[in-house]
C-alpha cells in the first residue's frame, strides 16, 4: 500500500477580497490548497449566481432583505464551491491515466519527493497488465484534494443594524456573520484569522461545535492563526486554547515582505522569527495542549493525544532553494506562495488589463503605502486603475471615494454614525478643516495627501474578480486596487499553473538570469526603509516615546544582522558566491543603519 502523506509542500494564501475567491475551484481537485476571502458577500453573492448558473445549478437569490443573509450568502458559497470541487474531483479518480487526463496532471504537478509521486512513476514505467491496473486503483484512492481555506480578516467586523434602523446584537456583526456563514457549511477545511486578536470574534468560536473534536479526536473545522511573531502568537493561541479551541497551525508571514495588510512588527525579521518557532515549538505544543485538554474536560471532552499543530510560512519567497531551505532549516511543514500566482490567470481572478500591468511593472511600481481606511500599512500598486482614479479625482477637486459597502467605515470624528476615511463624506470634511487653520500649517501639503492617499478597498480588491467574469454593469466603478506583494517585481509575464509550480519544486527556473537578492535581504532592505520613513516623518518633533521606539526597531534590526551573518554559511544549496554576495550585503546595510540616528 502507499503511505499517504501531504500532497503539497505549498499552499496559495489569500489573495484580497476577490482574487482568490474562486481559487479553490480551480487548484483544489488537483490537490493544491488555497484560501478563499469571506468578507465581501455582495461580491461572494455575485460569484455564487455565476458558478451556480455555469455548474448547471438552479439559482435561488439571497437579497438583503432577508434576515441572517451575509451568513446564509457565504455558507451558500461555500456548499456551491464544496460540490463543484467534489464533483471535479470525483471525475478525475475515475478517469483513464492518459496522455492529456486531469489524473495524469494531478500526479505530474507533485513534488519529486512525494511517495505518490515515486509510485506514479513506476505505474508509468510498467507493462500493462493486472499488476499496473492494481498500482491504478491504489494510486485513485490515494489521492486527496487540496483544503478549500477561508480566510476572515479579524479586523473588519462592523456592527450592523436591521432594515428598521435598529442595532443588531454582535453576532450579526461583520465578522461573527462571516464566521457562522463558514461553521455552517459543509466544508471540511481552516477558517484563517488574521490581522491581530478580535476579542468579540474569538469569543464566538466556542459557540459552534464544529471546532471541537468529536470521540476520536478528529476535527471538521480548524483554527489557522496568521502571525509575524512567536509572542502574539502564543498569546493568541492560548486565549483559544483556554477555551478550548485548538490552533491546528500557525501561519507565519513576513511583516512586510508580503501582498494585502503589511504589519511592520518592532523590528523582528523573518528569521530569527522562524528560529525562535523552531527552538520553543515542542515546549509551546506541550503548555498549549494542557491549557486544552483542561478546557475541553469542563465540557466532558476527553482527549489524551496531542492534536497536529503546522507551522508554515510565507510572504516573499521566490525561488525553489528559498523554498527548500526554509523547509529544511527551519522544519516548516508547508510554504505559501502568494503573490506569484495573480500572475497565473487559470488559478486567480485578475481582469486583463491589471494583468498585463503586472506582467510589465518594475519594482519600484510596489510600495508601501498609507492608503488602507484601517490605518495599517498596506501594499499598494503604482499602475492600477484606482490608483490612478485617486489622483484623477484629487486633480478635479472631488477627492475620495462613494461609499457603498461600508465594511470599513470607522471614523466619528465628523459623524455620529461611523464613516470610511476613504470616503468622499469624510475627506471633503477632513480638508474642509485643514484649509480653516490660520495661519496655514507648513506642512499643509503633506496632511492634504496624508488625507487623501486613502484608498476605497471595499470595491477595489472585488472589482478585478467581477471584470474577469464579466459580473460588472457599465456603470458601476470599473477601476481595481491590487495589493501585491513586493517579491512580485522579479516574476514579469504570464505564467501557467503547472509553469508555477514546476518553478516552486525547482524543476523550472522562472528568474533565470534574473538579478534578485535573497528573501530576508529583501525583507530587510523593506525594514530598514520602513525605519528611515518613520524617523523623517517624527524628525521635527521626536518626543521620548517615539525615540525609545525607533531605537529599539534599530537595535532589533542590528540583532537581525547578525542573526543572518551566522546563517549565511548554513546556505548549503547556494555557492560560494551567492553566500558571500550576501555577507556584503548584509555587511553594507548594517554600516547604513549604523550611520542612521534617531535624535
Amino acid at each position: 500500500m502507499i503511505q499517504t502523506n501531504q500532497t503539497h509542500t505549498f499552499h496559495i494564501p489569500v489573495l484580497g477580497l476577490g482574487y482568490s475567491v474562486d481559487t479553490p475551484v480551480k487548484v483544489s481537485p488537483f490537490g493544491i490548497s488555497s484560501v478563499a476571502s469571506i468578507v465581501d458577500d455582495e461580491m461572494i453573492e455575485r460569484m455564487r449566481k455565476h458558478h451556480t448558473l455555469q455548474a448547471g445549478e438552479e439559482y435561488i437569490q439571497i437579497p438583503t432583505s432577508e434576515e441572517d443573509f451575509r451568513s446564509k450568502r457565504i455558507t451558500g458559497y461555500l456548499n456551491l464551491i464544496d460540490r463543484i470541487i467534489d464533483k471535479h474531483f470525483q471525475a478525475l479518480k475515475n478517469e483513464p491515466f492518459a496522455p492529456g487526463s486531469d489524473i495524469n496532471r494531478y500526479f505530474d504537478l507533485l513534488p519529486e519527493s512525494s511517495p505518490l509521486k515515486a509510485a506514479y512513476n513506476a505505474m508509468i514505467e510498467m507493462e500493462d497488465g493486472a499488476e499496473k491496473q492494481q498500482l491504478q486503483q491504489q494510486l485513485r484512492s490515494q489521492i486527496s484534494k487540496g483544503a478549500i481555506d477561508v480566510n476572515i480578516m479579524s479586523k473588519v467586523d462592523k456592527l450592523n443594524k436591521d432594515v428598521f434602523g435598529q442595532q443588531l446584537d454582535d453576532r450579526f456583526s461583520d465578522a461573527s456573520a462571516a464566521l457562522r456563514g463558514f461553521a455552517n457549511s459543509t466544508l471540511q477545511s481552516s477558517l484563517v484569522l488574521s490581522a491581530g486578536m478580535n476579542p468579540r470574534l474569538y469569543n464566538y468560536l466556542d459557540q459552534f461545535d464544529v471546532f471541537f473534536p468529536d470521540a476520536d479526536g478528529n476535527l471538521s473545522k480548524r483554527i489557522i492563526l496568521k502571525v509575524s511573531d512567536f509572542r502574539s502568537a502564543f498569546i493568541q493561541a492560548k486565549y483559544l486554547a483556554k477555551k478550548g479551541i485548538w490552533v491546528s497551525e500557525f501561519r507565519i508571514e513576513s511583516g512586510l515582505n508580503c501582498g494585502g495588510h503589511a504589519f511592520a512588527t518592532e523590528g523582528y525579521l523573518l528569521g530569527p522569527i522562524l528560529e525562535e518557532f523552531k527552538a520553543k515549538r515542542q515546549e509551546m505544543l506541550t503548555d498549549l495542549f494542557q491549557l486544552y485538554q483542561t478546557a475541553l474536560e469542563a465540557r466532558e471532552i476527553i482527549l489524551n493525544k496531542i492534536p497536529d499543530l503546522r507551522i508554515t510560512v510565507q510572504g516573499g519567497i521566490g525561488t525553489a532553494d528559498e523554498n527548500s531551505f526554509l523547509l529544511d532549516h527551519y522544519q516548516v511543514d508547508a510554504t505559501g506562495w502568494g503573490s506569484p500566482f495573480l500572475l497565473v490567470p487559470e488559478v486567480t481572478s485578475v481582469d486583463e488589463q491589471t494583468l498585463a500591468d503586472l506582467a510589465s511593472a518594475k519594482q519600484e511600481d510596489y510600495y508601501v503605502s498609507n492608503s488602507s481606511p484601517l490605518g495599517v500599512l498596506f501594499n499598494n500598486f503604482k499602475q492600477s486603475s484606482a490608483e490612478k482614479q485617486r489622483l484623477e479625482r484629487i486633480a478635479k477637486g472631488r477627492p475620495g471615494s462613494p461609499c457603498k459597502k461600508k465594511y470599513l467605515v470607522s471614523n466619528t470624528e465628523f459623524t455620529q454614525e461611523p464613516i470610511c476615511t476613504a470616503s468622499r463624506e469624510y475627506q471633503r470634511l477632513k480638508i474642509k478643516q485643514l484649509e480653516a487653520l490660520e495661519p496655514r500649517p507648513a506642512d499643509f501639503q503633506q496632511q492634504f495627501d496624508a488625507i487623501t492617499e486613502k484608498l476605497c478597498l471595499c470595491e477595489g480588491l472585488s472589482t478585478s474578480t467581477l471584470l474577469k467574469n464579466k459580473l460588472l454593469s457599465p456603470r458601476e466603478n470599473h477601476a481595481v486596487s491590487i495589493c501585491p506583494g513586493p517579491n512580485l517585481a522579479w516574476f514579469s509575464r504570464v505564467y501557467s499553473l503547472d509553469e508555477m509550480v514546476k518553478h516552486i519544486y525547482g524543476k523550472v527556473d522562472l528568474l533565470n538570469h534574473v538579478s534578485r537578492p535573497n528573501m530576508f535581504i529583501n525583507e530587510l532592505n523593506l525594514y530598514v526603509e520602513h525605519y528611515r520613513k518613520d524617523l523623517e516623518m517624527h524628525a521635527a518633533a521626536l518626543n521620548d516615546k517615539k525615540k525609545k521606539y525607533l531605537q529599539k526597531f534599530k537595535d532589533q534590526l542590528l540583532v537581525g544582522i547578525e542573526y543572518y551573518k551566522e546563517l549565511v554559511p548554513q546556505l548549503g544549496n547556494q555557492t560560494k558566491a551567492y553566500r558571500d554576495e550576501m555577507f556584503a550585503q548584509l555587511s553594507a546595510i548594517e554600516r547604513q543603519l549604523l550611520g542612521v540616528e534617531a535624535c
